[in-house]
């Protein structure tokens, strides 16, 4: 892609991680750590990669995605709203009750969401069954799934990966964000999931090794993805959990915590700060 493509994704990334510092601020809780590394392939799929149109959520061909690791809704949440979804200011009632946007993906609830999710590992059972799905229908849309690190210690998760290949799922994409912690501490030592390369390999998936925040990376990965066939693909994103956030990144107690006053003011502040940086470079 070229220079001013990269950077508009850029901006658009940016606007997503201040909406998830956003929402989770006016929640009084949430996940902001997981929301901020994955906001970039976020961005990169919403804007770039699949088929969709918020005027038509439900259009039969769109391609669909699922958000495996739930609790990082609220950058999801940000890049539909960029996206034209729903108002910007809907962040702002996030895990409110009765609000549309909650504190996990409710696909009865918001336009955008294509399955409901929260319970580590299902999300990309569902994920497979959408790509099966269009499979037996002879329909060439496409399935993305978004699990955590710290989420591949579920069983589940290797399941639907051997169901994946079993099946040919070639239309399947299923991209973890190892971001390296969980809500219990680093995911090496909570469980070691590596090699998670050779682990996907050995079921089957073609695997790519990329830095998730890196949107050349993401475009090569994803176009190695559809030209890979009779195979699922797995895209191993290493990222900075609280990326962009200087006090958040890296830091495992904002896997789940929500910003005070003075936090949200800060983390505000540095994002508004690139956000300007970007927006004069175009």
């Amino acid at each position: 892609m070229n220079l001013k493509e990269e950077n508009q994704l850029k901006i658009l990334a940016c606007k997503s991680r201040i909406g998830a510092i956003l929402g989770t601020y006016n929640a009084k809780s949430g996940h902001p750590g997981g929301s901020l590394s994955a906001a970039d392939i976020f961005t990169y799929l919403y804007f770039k990669e699949m088929n969709v149109d918020p005027k038509n959520p439900e259009m039969a061909d769109r391609d669909r995605f699922v958000l495996s690791k739930g609790h990082c809704c609220p950058s999801l949440y940000a890049t539909l709203a960029l996206k034209g979804y729903f108002d910007w200011d809907e962040l702002k009632s996030l895990r409110h009750v009765g609000a549309m946007l909650q504190g996990h993906p409710d696909m009865k609830g918001t336009p955008g969401i294509d399955m409901s999710s929260g319970s580590l590992g299902q999300g990309v059972s569902a994920a497979c069954g959408m790509a099966l799905a269009a499979k037996f229908d002879n329909k060439d849309y496409r399935v993305y799934t978004v699990l955590g690190d710290g989420e591949c210690e579920e069983g589940q998760v290797w399941e639907s990966a051997m169901f994946a290949s079993h099946n040919n799922l070639d239309n399947l994409v299923v991209i973890v964000d190892q971001n390296g912690l969980q809500i219990d501490g680093p995911v090496e030592e909570v469980c070691s999931i590596e090699p998670l390369d050779k682990k996907f390999e050995s079921f089957g998936f073609k695997v790519v090794k990329i830095d998730g925040h890196n949107f050349n990376e993401i475009e090569n990965a994803l176009n190695i993805a559809k030209e890979t066939k009779g195979q699922p693909t797995a895209i191993l994103a290493k990222t900075i959990k609280g990326k962009g956030v200087s006090f958040m990144e890296n830091q495992v107690g904002w896997h789940g915590t929500a910003p005070n006053k003075e936090q949200f003011e800060q983390a505000t502040a540095e994002l508004e700060a690139e956000l300007s940086r970007l927006e004069g470079e175009c």
